[in-house]
């Protein structure tokens, strides 16, 4: 599958991968940041953004995906970053590939299985039928009683488009997210532990990465480090982003 992605900067490669319901435009402030250094490359992974869609999605053939974006570009290797589901995307991607990625930083996401976190605001978004609206304000409000923080409202409607007709839709593949959300909920698959530096950037106030995700991590990413931003939950970049920019880059300066 061909991914949409932005590039920024020059430099070493870098590839960021973001998560769940999100897109490549949710990493536009850090990836300006970094792109003194690296040269990065965000796309959007697949049924997310301006990426195809596609029946089938799992973390094997998202990794493929990004293994065929790199090989695209003519990159042989590069430092991956993945954020929550892209974090996963990002390990199964160095467990399988491990000759592709150079460093591996996980933001918040432990390699494990997860209870399913995200059924309500799925069956709320799939529930809307946003073609009947003429007014993105009116969709937020409309969400308001199964979605009740704003915030994540907003987040979840940077994935609503207007189509050809002038006519509100989802550019996200919210039927396939339904579809293949316990795929998206398991653990990564490991062939063999990642032998290569990695770094774990959790939140100090997410319950994303426990201390007993520690042994498992460890097992499958031996050389990796865990680093804390205290008072930082899940979306670790957006709430610190000045700590979160300075850990990548000490970690792979």
């Amino acid at each position: 599958m061909q991914l949409y992605h932005k590039e920024y900067g020059r430099g070493a490669p870098l590839v960021v991968l973001h998560g769940l319901f999100g897109q490549s435009d949710n990493w536009h402030g850090m990836a300006t940041r970094l792109a003194e250094r690296f040269h990065l490359v965000v796309p959007d992974l697949r049924n997310h953004g301006r990426s195809p869609h596609s029946a089938e999605m799992d973390y094997p053939v998202m990794a493929w995906d990004v293994a065929e974006l790199l090989a695209a570009l003519g990159l042989t290797a590069a430092a991956v970053l993945g954020h929550s589901m892209g974090g996963k995307v990002a390990m199964q991607l160095a467990l399988t590939h491990p000759r592709l990625v150079e460093n591996l930083i996980v933001a918040d996401m432990a390699p494990r299985a997860y209870a399913p976190l995200h059924l309500e605001t799925l069956s709320a978004l799939l529930a809307l039928d946003v073609g009947s609206f003429t007014a993105r304000q009116e969709i937020e409000g409309a969400l308001a009683g199964p979605i009740p923080s704003l915030n994540l409202r907003r987040f979840l409607l940077k994935n609503l488009k207007r189509g050809s007709d002038g006519v509100f839709e989802w550019q996200i593949n919210l039927h396939a997210l339904w579809d293949h959300y316990p795929q998206l909920l398991a653990a990564v698959s490991a062939p063999q532990p990642f032998m290569g530096p990695a770094r774990f950037i959790r939140g100090g106030q997410s319950e994303y990465i426990q201390a007993a995700d520690e042994p498992l991590i460890r097992e499958l990413f031996p050389r990796a480090e865990i680093r804390t931003i205290a008072g930082a939950g899940h979306w670790v970049q957006a709430a610190a982003p000045e700590e979160f920019a300075g850990l990548v880059l000490e970690f792979l300066g």
